[in-house]
């Protein structure tokens, strides 16, 4: 079945010329000439893509991305903004809106096509990562019926990328819903008083983030930063609580994914306020060691001194020392564990 676009263009020239292009090519192409009707034709045809102008009578390219992603059944649709030079500059509100890419007009045909077909093979990649992300569900759901509903949220959800460094949610924000991350590390941190950073948690593929402020039905306690470029699935609020209701093991799993956390938590505490700083630091080392497939990771003193909770320079020397002792490795913010058995028996 050919693949469906939908073309929403307020110049007439641009989307006659965009459609016989797309046509040639083999798609069925659906036109709009302003962005009100381009919404309508979009939940009543479902396309596989969108090319959107920015600038439009009516409803301008914002507002359809943001309808869009507000119904279900578009929320995963890819988005391609088609822009002029000088709006170039107010992209980056359409790309942290969720729009996937750009292209700045004119453009030739290629760069159409190309453009299309490259976000096309990505989101069919991307539904095949997420479907080996979601085998673990089996052991997280125990009814057939309420794994395969779970599967379909996240399935129609449409993956964000974050880029290193990137905030995804701040402390006090409000909880809008549960994030599962596909790829990538996330790190959460809480502010002390004095300004310091802790970290709270590190978190990898096929974990959940925000656990708590959704069944506290609360803000976020703690600001999430990704550690590196990773993929989340955010899924909305009200869908989980739906699922909650309709499949109580559900929520009886993740009461107990968050029971774990707090435990993590609580020995934290307790190694902050018991431990000496090489115990804390190889506590920390084993924590990272047992989310890594090889013995190596990489981390920058500033997260390893938030995580142990003791100052940058001392986290130097302390590797220093480590290194020394033929514990570890360091190369740069690449730390390989060379004596997992004595770090994890380090004496307080």
């Amino acid at each position: 079945m050919n693949k469906k676009v939908l073309i929403i263009e307020d110049n007439n020239d641009i989307r006659e010329n965009v459609v016989e292009i797309l046509e040639l090519a083999g798609y069925q192409v659906f036109e709009a000439n302003n962005g009100k009707t381009g919404v309508e034709l979009a939940t009543k045809n479902l396309p596989d893509i969108v090319l959107c102008d920015i600038m439009m009578p009516e409803l301008d390219g914002y507002g359809v991305l943001y309808m869009l992603n507000k119904n279900p059944e578009t929320a995963a649709t890819p988005f391609i903004f088609l822009t002029a030079k000088a709006e170039r500059v107010d992209l980056r509100k359409g790309m942290e809106m969720g729009a996937d890419d750009y292209l700045t007009k004119p453009f030739d045909d290629m760069d159409l096509l190309n453009a299309i077909e490259s976000r096309l093979k990505k989101k069919e990649l991307q539904q095949n990562f997420y479907s080996k992300a979601l085998d673990r569900l089996n052991n997280l759901i125990s009814k057939n019926n309420g794994l395969a509903e779970l599967k379909k949220i996240v399935l129609e959800r449409k993956g964000r990328q974050f880029k290193k460094n990137q905030v995804i949610y701040y402390d006090g924000d409000k909880g809008t819903g549960l994030y599962l991350i596909i790829s990538g590390k996330v790190k959460s941190i809480r502010l002390a008083e004095d300004g310091r950073e802790l970290m709270t948690g590190i978190y990898t593929e096929d974990e959940y983030l925000g656990i708590n402020a959704l069944l506290a039905n609360e803000p976020y306690s703690d600001t999430a930063t990704a550690l590196e470029d990773c993929v989340l699935c955010h899924i909305p609020k009200d869908q989980l609580e739906q699922m909650i209701n309709l499949y109580p093991e559900i929520a009886r799993e993740f009461i107990k994914l968050l029971a774990n956390n707090i435990k993590e938590k609580e020995d934290q505490l307790m190694q902050l306020a018991y431990y000496s700083v090489r115990k804390r630091m190889a506590e920390a080392m084993v924590r990272l060691s047992r989310q890594q497939t090889n013995e190596s990771f990489k981390i920058t003193r500033e997260d390893l001194a938030a995580m142990a909770g003791m100052a940058t320079e001392t986290v130097s020397r302390t590797l220093s020392d480590f290194k020394d002792e033929g514990l570890i490795d360091k190369k740069g913010s690449t730390i390989t564990i060379l004596d997992l058995t004595r770090l994890s028996k380090m004496k307080n």
